[in-house]
Order: C-alpha cells, then sequence, then structure tokens
C-alpha cells in the first residue's frame, strides 16, 4: 500500500512537499483553513484589479529551475517570465532618485552618481557576494543540520570566515560604501528576510548578487502563478487538496504522529505529517501534549520576529509616470526607523517601504489605463492598534507616496483601497505576533540556530516553510520543502541539490 502524507497548510512550503512526496508515489492530502492554495501567497481581486497579496519579487532564478526540474518539468511551461528593466527603483527623502537595472556597467554608474568612486567599489562588492553565494548554497543552504557538529566543523572553520558569518552586515556594509545613499542599496534586501542590518549576519550580503547579478523577474498574471503551477503538478500526480479544511490537532500514539483531526472532527491517517503551518502555531495549538512539543514558551518568548507590515492593496483610476514595477523609498533615518519596528515598537515615525505597480509589467492585473498599487510597509510585530490609528498612519503612507515618489493627488483618485496588517496576519495565517514573514534572520536564528524541520520529541512530523530551514523566501520555501522531503524519503531520493 502507498504510503500516507498528511500536509497542513497549502502555502509555498506545503505545496512543494506535496508535489515531491505525489511525484515519489506516495498518498497526497493537503489540508488549509483558507479557501485556495499560496498562504502569504495568496491573492485578491477587486473590481477588475488583481493583487499579489504577499510575495511580489521573483528573485533565485536558478532555485526556480532546480525544483521545477526535480519534478521533471520546465518552468517555462508554467510561468511567462519576464526580465524588469529596471529591475526596482529607489527614492530617496528630498527628490532624489535611482533606477538599478542588474547590469553592472550601468548599475556602477549609478553608484558613482550617489557616491564618487561607489561604482569600482559596487565591483568588489558583488564579486565577494556571487563568491560568498556559490559557498552558502554549496556547502550551508542545501544542508539538514542534526547537531552542533554539523555546523560548527572543518566547513565552517575553512569557508566561515569567507562567508563573513560573524561580522553585522551594518559594519561590512560600511568598508565598501561610506554614504548612506548606497549602504541602503547594499541593505534594503534585507527587508526580504525580516531582519535588521544591525543584527543581520554579513554573509546576508549574497542578497545582493541576487538582485543587482541575477536580476529580477516578474511572472505574468503575478507570483500566484507559481502557486497554480505547484498545485496543478501535486494534483497531475495525485495529490488531494482540501481547502476550508482547518486542522484542530495533530493526532499522536506515543511518540509517533498518526494522523490529524479536522476542526470539522474528520479524523485523516497518514504515516508521516508535515506542518507548512506557522511553528509556533504547530506547536502551541496542535500538538496538544505539552510534553510532545519541542519547543517552550519561554523559547518563543526569546525568538527576534520578523515585522509585520501595513499592506494597501490600491486601485488607481489613471496611470502614475513616476513608478517602475519595483519602487523603494527609503527613510532619512535608517537608524531610527530600525530602531521603531526592533528595539522600542511603534508606529515608524520616519518610515521606509515599498510599492509595487505590476501594472507597469502587467495588463492583465488593472483594468486599461488604470494602476495596480501593492505597499508594504514595515511596521513591529505584535504592534497594538485601533481602527483610528490604522487610518490615521494609512493616510500618512498615501501622503508621503504623494509627496516623496511624486504621485499628485494619490489619495482623490483611488477607485479601490483595502489593507491587511497585524490583525490580520493572525487570523488568516495564525501568524506568530502578526509577522508578516515569521523569524528573523539573526545569527541566533540561522542555519542550526532555526527551528528544526523535524520534531524533537514526534518522530514523523515534519516542517517546512519559512520558519525552519533555510528561511524566509519563496526559493527558501521550496528548499525547506527538498531538505524534509530528503529526511522523510532517506536513501530512495534524489534532492534537488545534486547535480
Amino acid at each position: 500500500m502507498k504510503k500516507k502524507a498528511a500536509v497542513i497548510g497549502a502555502g509555498i512550503g506545503g505545496l512543494a512537499s506535496a508535489c515531491i512526496l505525489a511525484k515519489e508515489g506516495w498518498d497526497v492530502k493537503v489540508f488549509d483553513n483558507n479557501r485556495k492554495a499560496g498562504g502569504r501567497c495568496n491573492i485578491m481581486e477587486a473590481q477588475g484589479f488583481v493583487y499579489d497579496m504577499g510575495p511580489s519579487w521573483y528573485l533565485m532564478p536558478d532555485i526556480f529551475e532546480k525544483f521545477f526540474a526535480l519534478l521533471n518539468e520546465r518552468v517555462d511551461d508554467h510561468l511567462g517570465l519576464v526580465k524588469l528593466s529596471p529591475s526596482y527603483r529607489v527614492f530617496f527623502k528630498g527628490g532624489r532618485q535611482a533606477d538599478f537595472y542588474s547590469d553592472l556597467a550601468r548599475d556602477a554608474q549609478t553608484a558613482d552618481s550617489l557616491e564618487p568612486g561607489a561604482g569600482q567599489r559596487l565591483r568588489e562588492y558583488l564579486k565577494m557576494a556571487a563568491y560568498q553565494y556559490n559557498i552558502a548554497m554549496g556547502k550551508f543552504v542545501w544542508r539538514n543540520y542534526d547537531s552542533p557538529l554539523d555546523f560548527f566543523n572543518w566547513r565552517m572553520l575553512s569557508q566561515g570566515v569567507k562567508l563573513s558569518v560573524f561580522s553585522r552586515m551594518q559594519d561590512y556594509v560600511g568598508r565598501f560604501f561610506k554614504s548612506p545613499e548606497m549602504q541602503k542599496v547594499a541593505q534594503y534586501t534585507l527587508v526580504f528576510l525580516g531582519s535588521s542590518p544591525y543584527n543581520t549576519p554579513a554573509f546576508y550580503n549574497i542578497m545582493s548578487h541576487v538582485d543587482l547579478d541575477m536580476g529580477v523577474f516578474y511572472p505574468q498574471g503575478g507570483l500566484y502563478k507559481i502557486v497554480e503551477a505547484l498545485e496543478k503538478i501535486a494534483a497531475r500526480s495525485g495529490a488531494q487538496f482540501h481547502y476550508n479544511s482547518a486542522v484542530s490537532r495533530i493526532l499522536t500514539y506515543g511518540s509517533l504522529a498518526d494522523g490529524i483531526e479536522l476542526a470539522a472532527g474528520d479524523k485523516v491517517p497518514a504515516d508521516v505529517v508535515i506542518s507548512n503551518a506557522d511553528i509556533y502555531h504547530t506547536e502551541t495549538d496542535l500538538i496538544k501534549e505539552q510534553r510532545l512539543r519541542s519547543y517552550s514558551r519561554r523559547y518563543w518568548r526569546t525568538r527576534v520576529v520578523a515585522p509585520s507590515g501595513l499592506v494597501l492593496y490600491l486601485g488607481v483610476k489613471d496611470k502614475i509616470p513616476s513608478l517602475a514595477h519595483h519602487n523603494l523609498l527609503f527613510s532619512a533615518d535608517w537608524g531610527k526607523n530600525f530602531s521603531d519596528i526592533f528595539d522600542e515598537p511603534r508606529w515608524p515615525r520616519d518610515p521606509s517601504f515599498y510599492v509595487c505597480c505590476p501594472s507597469k509589467t502587467d495588463p492583465a492585473v488593472a483594468p486599461r489605463g488604470k494602476e495596480n498599487l501593492f505597499v508594504f510597509v514595515p511596521i513591529p510585530a505584535g504592534l497594538e492598534y485601533g481602527p483610528g490609528e490604522l487610518s490615521a498612519y494609512t493616510d500618512r503612507i498615501l501622503h508621503m507616496m504623494e509627496k516623496e515618489m511624486n504621485i499628485p493627488s494619490l489619495r482623490s483618485r483611488l477607485q479601490v483601497k483595502h489593507h491587511f496588517c497585524v490583525k490580520d496576519f493572525v487570523s488568516r495565517y495564525h501568524s506568530f505576533r502578526g509577522s508578516a514573514l515569521g523569524l528573523a534572520h539573526t545569527l541566533g536564528q540561522t542555519a542550526m540556530f532555526r527551528p528544526a524541520n523535524r520534531s524533537r520529541k514526534i518522530r514523523n512530523l515534519f516542517y517546512a516553510g519559512g520558519n525552519t530551514l533555510p528561511g524566509i523566501g519563496v526559493p527558501m520555501c521550496l528548499i525547506s520543502a527538498d531538505l524534509a522531503c530528503r529526511r522523510i524519503l532517506s536513501g530512495t531520493y534524489r534532492s534537488m541539490a545534486q547535480p
């Protein structure tokens, strides 16, 4: 008989796990409390506008290609990818702006315009970032960790120094760039990791190689096309999907998981359970017996949580010439902004934020002659607020967009205005403290220091997604599924890390 797997959550990690196990001949059932697949990588439609609700950057195309190849599929058969040009536009307070193209000759000239001599230093910075990316992917990222010796071994001794593992991003970037503008350009990708440059290991400068060397892409129709592709591949291999089906508990027999129980009362037997749900939610709500939980309440109280976000989904009645597809507005006081998010939690007084305008590339996401805007403002996880505060801060962000991003009368031109905030991340995704991303990538929460992808107490319970190895982001969630399935399938499985 086929072995049975119950997958909790149809986010990227859950879908990818379902794809792998179904391809390997397992009987796979996926359960999600929402009405469709995707998790945080979801979609919303309103008045002809189509919004990616979460991830909006298609980065690390090499990881997607490897994952689809693992399934005997081709990315191009599922996704219509467009390389963006410019990759993104940066707005600085006071009216200065710059475009970056993932074209080193062109980007070096832009760097020189922001800081004399920075063009050559950008070349050196990216050369080192590319070198570190290859080391990280080859030695550290695609790896299960079972003991400290798996991390603190000869690889760390010989390669770790080259990765600048024990330096902070702020200090490392300061060795190359002196101007606040170029330092921000080199550090903004930390938002994707839910971290601050003041407590993030410097080896995450590999993200600069990801965007400035490898390029930024967009799948026509939006990133939800990735979700649709994975769901289609898994279903074609026999996986079954059950939506509006909340899981209430993981059933156990001794130290084994033998299935799950749905909120409706149905019990689903399984040889293996994979949770793509938030690990905090899994540990504290779905595992009912405290003795079977891998992590204590104290453990969770001491975690550094990535920011939540004020997310705005806006539909504008006409075109906005000042925006590119991806746009970043940087605060004047970088340190104060991160302090407001991580150190003294409050609505950021001088926020940095991101604006996506996919209608610049994709006419299908907005009615003709109109613009689709997705706005993400990092704010503290767990922030308490009332309707009045949320409305007032939303208006402040819209005013800043009008002033700093040259979008006149934006508020009077809005046809659609929806927001998604801390409480929504909790209610919809069971997100720990309403984080938009999960656990931040501090040194103490990287590699073996992140929650393991296998329960310490329940032998056949595994985890996939952004809170476990290797971390946050759609490509990392694909790798997380590969790592979890490597444990489940053992010697019979050829992972995507193998040539």
